[in-house]
């Protein structure tokens, strides 16, 4: 009864409902097809000489690209979540509101998200392959993705921080907690499964870029022996091997993966979130 009502004074809500089940399901239906698609064509590939330690033109080992990202990875992180983190409390705790540095940084940090991935390879390769001597290196694409992932740890840190109830802090503050515990005794806990909601997503940036990474860490196909030498990640060595035409099969294989890679880091991810939660 309530339904026929709300049609009648609502004509346009049927069609509204039925257009965002649509989307949904649409969005549902794409990733679906999209995981299909990459197992059906690699998972038939994936064999042992895949799996070697060294990689030749014989089996394209994805071992030596495999190393290379899980260090990328670290080392961008390392270097990127505690600056945005920090960078995110000082603009939601201490910073003064209205103030027009706090609005200043935002509006960059905004900016710096909408920029392709390929002027922070060029800008990689001019600064830290070029003027600071670092060469085609580990270490100069993990400071080249770690400004490209800063804005977005520091955007959704921020946002998970300004979630956080105003009463969390009240309370903290009558019980005689100062500033600083409250931050991070009460407000950093409570915001934490938002702040690994950014950390996922840059991962996921991390993991799949390539175009930075070939301007500023090389395109050797073997594990790097040092963060000031060369090598290629999974994400590289897949567009590589299908850009050759000869790999094909292995670059499906590379595919899934990378794919199983990123689904294993989210649900770990997800899984800290929902312990320390819980805690």
């Amino acid at each position: 009864m309530h339904n026929s009502l709300e049609k009648q004074k609502y004509p346009g809500s049927a069609f509204l409902k039925f257009l965002i089940y649509f989307c949904a399901s649409l969005t549902f239906l794409v990733l679906i097809f999209l995981i299909a698609y990459i197992l059906i064509n690699g998972i038939p590939h994936i064999n042992l000489d895949l799996f070697a330690l060294k990689y030749t033109s014989d089996n394209a080992s994805v071992i030596p690209a495999l190393i290379n990202t899980v260090v990328m990875t670290l080392l961008s992180l390392l270097l990127a979540v505690p600056i945005g983190i920090f960078s995110a409390i000082f603009l939601v705790e201490y910073a003064k509101r209205g103030n027009k540095l706090v609005e200043i940084v935002r509006m960059t940090t905004e900016t710096l998200q909408g920029i392709p991935s390929i002027i922070y390879g060029l800008f990689g390769m001019l600064f830290f392959v070029n003027r600071l001597g670092w060469g085609f290196s580990i270490i100069s694409g993990a400071f080249t993705l770690a400004i490209m992932i800063l804005p977005l740890i520091m955007r959704t840190t921020e946002e998970a921080l300004k979630s956080v109830p105003d009463l969390y802090r009240e309370g903290s503050f009558g019980l005689g907690a100062g500033k600083l515990r409250t931050v991070f005794k009460i407000v950093l806990p409570a915001a934490m499964p938002g702040i690994l909601a950014g950390i996922i997503l840059a991962i996921g940036r991390i993991v799949g870029e390539t175009a930075a990474l070939i301007y500023t860490s090389g395109t050797v196909a073997k594990a790097a022996e040092g963060l000031f030498r060369p090598g290629r990640t999974l994400a590289i060595h897949m567009y590589l091997l299908a850009s050759e035409g000869l790999y094909m099969d292995q670059a499906y294989a590379t595919a899934v993966v990378l794919l199983v890679l990123v689904v294993g880091i989210n649900a770990l991810s997800a899984y800290i979130a929902k312990k320390i939660t819980q805690a």
